[in-house]
């Protein structure tokens, strides 16, 4: 999980963004994200945060950075929005490409690694564009190959044999798959791959 992976996942989910944007102002502020408390409007501005916290996390080492208050404003226009995405993600992609393979930064589940920063960005792109486009009636599918890399690294206990991002829907509590537990209080492996205990958090 790189800078390229990062790009690459981007590109797909701000393709989507982008078509929902299309003169859909009143409709992203006014429709609730089901099972969520934001409309599609927090949900995207939340992923703009995520792209911005993850670059100074990385950056600021391992002590979490309690003096910024800097937010993207949910109130923006849709198309604002999606440039904040697009901008914030490729701020975190050169973060990454330029941060040393030892760098770690903090995470409330965890001392991430680089990788563990950009699969982290990956999953929160997937899965609030697809909150974004569920809640608005036009689904997201991504590639099943951008779906494999997120599940690899940052859900290494999932299922191999199933379909990925049914699987990596699962994983971040929003899916049913077969023969598995349904995912509550679901956590993902952010630290080094080296460091995981074999064990599902959400199931110790």
């Amino acid at each position: 999980m790189d800078a390229n992976t990062l790009r690459a996942v981007a590109a797909e989910c701000l393709q989507h963004l982008d078509l929902l944007a299309a003169g859909q102002g009143p409709k992203w502020a006014g429709t609730q994200v089901p099972g969520m408390d934001w409309t599609v409007s927090g949900v995207v501005a939340h992923m703009g945060d995520c792209l911005m916290w993850y670059s100074t996390d990385l950056v600021a080492g391992d002590k979490e950075l309690s003096t910024l208050e800097v937010r993207v404003r949910p109130e923006s226009e849709p198309e604002d929005l999606v440039a904040s995405v697009r901008a914030l993600a490729t701020v975190l992609a050169y973060v990454v490409e330029g941060s040393p393979a030892e760098a770690r930064g903090w995470h409330p589940w965890g001392r991430a690694d680089v990788s563990g920063f950009a699969g982290m960005a990956c999953d929160e792109l997937l899965v609030h564009t697809a909150d974004a486009g569920g809640a608005l009636g036009v689904p997201f599918v991504p590639s099943a190959e951008v779906a494999t890399a997120v599940l690899r690294r940052m859900f290494p206990w999932a299922p191999e044999d199933t379909d990925p991002w049914t699987t990596l829907l699962w994983a971040n509590g929003r899916a049913d798959l077969p023969g598995q537990e349904r995912q509550v209080g679901w956590q993902w492996h952010c630290a080094p791959l080296a460091e995981w205990d074999g064990t599902n958090p959400a199931f110790p």
